[in-house]
């Protein structure tokens, strides 16, 4: 029988409700452990890396993770899983897709309800996961992803859509890679990593996000300007565009060697230098802008920090654009 390592983090599938609110508590051992009939699909091993709800993740943590994940594998894992609160658990699968070069699979999973609340989607969400992990089309690929709701989404392409619902996570621009709902499971498309690999461990490049919107001026890129800001990520509007004032920014900032990442606030599709005037995206590619494609901004910032720790010169925007294939 295949075996998993389960690596606890903490988030809402490990919380119980407290006077002071919500708080993770409960072990990788009691997750396993609520789950009837787990072990019919593989033997299972736990190990708790963290503690912590997900909007409290940092890089340090993630990267605890990783070595966890690879630590399993060397000692015969067959799969890993990590229960990780929702919050972030999409860019820490995305940071772990990046720099991560294993056989074997990392699953993701959590739960929007605590265990104490009614109908609690976490047993099923880990149950999920297990199956994912083992199953032999996902375990001979590798690669990083979330599982949630019965659907098996790839890390590169999955985003947390809404803030309480179970069926929160979603591939806009892909879809699913499979669903695991009763019967046989389904694949929509060839499971395995997407991301580009960073031969890093973890990022150490300091890198801002600055949204666009109505009447929205260069203040917030000066301030990280006079911050010595290793890089910036646009969040712009529609195709990627700005207002005039943030687009002549824009240049600065990459005058002064300061790489930019070009994205949409959009939730689906990517950027395009279509359009002129001041802080329109084929102004802001003329600026030296690097376009996102179609990476939210919180993935755009992870990859251009992952960049800018890993190349010998950051102000070598090509070397830095080639971690952002269109």
């Amino acid at each position: 029988m295949a075996h998993v390592t389960v690596l606890g983090t903490g988030g809402t599938i490990a919380s119980t409700s407290k006077e002071s609110g919500a708080t993770p508590e409960l072990s990788g051992a009691d997750l396993v452990d609520a789950v009837p009939d787990l072990e019919q699909y593989a033997t299972l091993s736990v190990e708790e890396v963290a503690q912590v709800p997900s909007f409290d993740m940092d890089f340090a943590t993630v990267a605890r993770v990783g070595r966890a994940a690879e630590r399993a594998v060397d000692d015969g894992a067959d799969g890993v899983v990590v229960t990780h609160g929702t919050d972030t658990m999409a860019e820490s699968a995305y940071l772990l897709d990046s720099t991560l070069d294993l056989d074997a699979p990392v699953v993701f999973t959590g739960a929007q309800r605590r265990p104490d609340q009614v109908s609690p989607d976490g047993p099923s969400n880990l149950l999920t996961a297990v199956r994912a992990a083992v199953h032999d089309r996902i375990s001979s690929r590798g690669g990083v992803y979330v599982a949630f709701d019965e659907e098996l989404h790839a890390a590169r392409d999955v985003s947390k859509t809404h803030t309480s619902a179970l069926a929160t996570f979603a591939s806009p621009n892909a879809g699913p890679v499979a669903t695991f709902r009763p019967g046989p499971v389904r694949f929509y498309r060839d499971p395995g990593r997407r991301c580009v690999h960073v031969p890093v461990r973890e990022p150490t490049a300091r890198v801002e996000v600055v949204t666009t919107g109505i009447g929205v001026d260069a203040e917030a890129v000066e301030r990280a300007l006079d911050a010595d800001v290793d890089g910036l990520v646009l969040e712009g509007t529609g195709l990627g565009n700005t207002t005039s004032a943030l687009g002549d920014a824009v240049g600065r900032a990459v005058g002064r060697g300061v790489p930019v990442v070009v994205t949409s606030r959009c939730g689906a599709g990517g950027v395009a230098p279509v359009y002129g005037t001041p802080g329109g995206g084929a102004t802001l590619a003329d600026h030296g802008a690097i376009p996102g494609g179609d990476l939210p901004a919180q993935k755009a910032r992870l990859t251009l920090a992952l960049a800018l720790t890993a190349v010998d010169d950051p102000v070598d925007t090509e070397a830095v654009a080639s971690y952002f294939p269109v």
